[in-house]
């Protein structure tokens, strides 16, 4: 019970945190992903193609390195092959240092965002993501310890799709 108060203050307190951000126009550090340069949730209606990211306890996504073009909508399937829990995160470099330091202080801290996949092991999870600007958008494991262990990545979003 004292669990999940403590937890529901938690995120009431990350909610108010991103809420005065927004208004302030501090899109760094909350998660408003919407508008900000990494694009937007996709609508799965219109994928337009799927990439498989595999997750390992080496600590390294296969691939690390994804090319996309802009307007693209991307279906990430997640695989997990480790034995621990693992996620992959899309967001800028700034967005993903801080939201591993948050991981780290609460390391049970679940995601609910369309950026964003938790996967235990042996389990499969997915990311739809449309691509609305060109340019690089990182990807990170922010499992405690894994992004600074090197479980990081880059999608490189090129020109307009075709």
């Amino acid at each position: 019970m004292q669990r999940n108060l403590i937890r529901s203050t938690f995120l009431a307190a990350l909610m108010s945190m991103a809420a005065i951000a927004h208004a302030s126009g501090d899109h760094a550090g909350g998660h408003d992903h919407g508008d900000a340069a990494i694009g937007e949730p996709g609508d799965a209606a219109r994928i337009t193609r799927n990439v498989r990211v595999d997750m390992a306890d080496t600590m390294r996504f296969t691939p690390a390195q994804i090319i996309v073009q802009r307007g693209e909508t991307i279906r990430f399937e997640v695989v997990n092959n480790g034995r621990v829990r693992h996620e992959m995160t899309l967001g800028t470099p700034a967005d993903l240092l801080s939201h591993a330091e948050q991981m780290r202080k609460h390391p049970e801290m679940e995601h609910a965002d369309g950026n964003a996949v938790t996967v235990d092991p042996g389990q499969r999870g997915e990311i739809v993501w449309h691509f609305t600007r060109s340019g690089s958008v990182e990807f990170a494991c922010l499992q405690p310890g894994h992004f600074e262990a090197g479980m990081r990545g880059a999608v490189q979003v090129r020109g307009t799709k075709s």
